[in-house]
């Protein structure tokens, strides 16, 4: 087996959110050294907890985690998520306390300490609003710049929105962040709405957790999956929910599940109406050089049958 790729997630769980660190600390091809947290779907004081919680649920209490931003780097109009999570961000899933805090750190020193520490170059998988990773790439470029490449969940390749009309939720809640993760040079792959939107599970999918003696990781797989079932069916009308994050970090282990195209791309954040949004340059109009992959079409059932057949594997390694 080829040496795994070292990845460190940077994300604001939220529950595809969990899911994606369960396919990434299930997937042998990867190597987990860290989580650092930011503020988007239900704050900070949240998606710390959650990390934390996640981890002991899943015995991996081993796996650093930062504390980061709260708020994005110029707004003050930016809203959690709660209507999609739940208050807690799980769902109303309640995980036992992780016997630790986070890292006295904090998400950026985190991120200098683990790149700088590394062997091999290392890819950071961003789940959340991009505020870290813009204070990385502020306050130390040196150390982004030896980053193999950044993998975000977020925009879309044409004018789709989730947030708005026209923007996507983790570039709307903070796009002065995300338009300088952009611009920062560093190598990216953006997996956005246009994919996304396809990377879909039903209830069904997972009922090889259904069983009598379903254990804690079942059992908590299943009540976000539930929840995030019913705000499907209450918001959009369709038991098929989208796999944001866990598309990201499939992108990872198995880069050939998306098709991408290189593209520059910036970011809106002066607009009224258009706040967010993802300006994608597919048909080089601007004759600027790429700044992104941007995933443009996803192999649907073979990234499905990775997230579950690889959650499900990693609930029977943990009774």
């Amino acid at each position: 087996m080829s040496t795994p790729t070292r990845i460190v997630i940077d994300t604001d769980p939220g529950i595809d959110d969990a899911l994606a660190i369960m396919l990434a600390l299930a997937s042998p091809e990867l190597e987990v050294l860290a989580l650092t947290t930011v503020g988007g779907n239900t704050g900070l004081g949240n998606t710390t907890e959650n990390a934390l919680r996640l981890l002991h649920l899943l015995g991996r209490d081993d796996i650093l985690v930062g504390a980061g931003a709260d708020v994005p780097l110029v707004r003050r109009d930016s809203r959690p998520d709660e209507a999609t999570h739940g208050a807690d961000g799980l769902g109303g899933v309640r995980l036992e306390p992780a016997p630790r805090g986070a890292d006295a750190r904090g998400a950026v020193e985190m991120l200098v300490d683990v790149i700088e520490g590394s062997d091999r170059p290392v890819t950071l998988v961003a789940l959340g609003p991009l505020t870290n990773v813009a204070a990385l790439v502020a306050a130390r470029p040196d150390v982004a710049a030896r980053l193999e490449r950044i993998v975000l969940m977020g925009g879309g390749a044409r004018v789709l929105g989730n947030m708005t009309p026209a923007a996507e939720f983790n570039i709307w809640f903070d796009p002065e962040a995300a338009a300088r993760v952009f611009a920062a040079g560093v190598p990216i792959t953006m997996v956005g709405l246009d994919v996304t939107h396809q990377a879909t599970t039903a209830p069904g999918d997972w009922d090889a957790l259904r069983t009598d003696d379903a254990g804690p990781v079942a059992r908590a797989v299943l009540g976000m999956v539930d929840h995030y079932t019913r705000f499907y069916l209450e918001t959009v009308g369709t038991e098929l929910t989208a796999q944001h994050d866990s598309l990201a970090v499939a992108v990872v282990v198995r880069p050939d599940l998306v098709t991408t195209r290189p593209a520059y791309v910036d970011v809106e954040y002066t607009g009224a109406l258009t706040r967010g949004m993802t300006v994608v340059d597919l048909d080089d109009v601007a004759k600027h050089s790429p700044t992104a992959d941007v995933a443009l079409e996803v192999d649907a059932a073979a990234f499905g049958e990775l997230l579950v057949s690889r959650v499900v594997e990693l609930d029977r390694s943990l009774r």
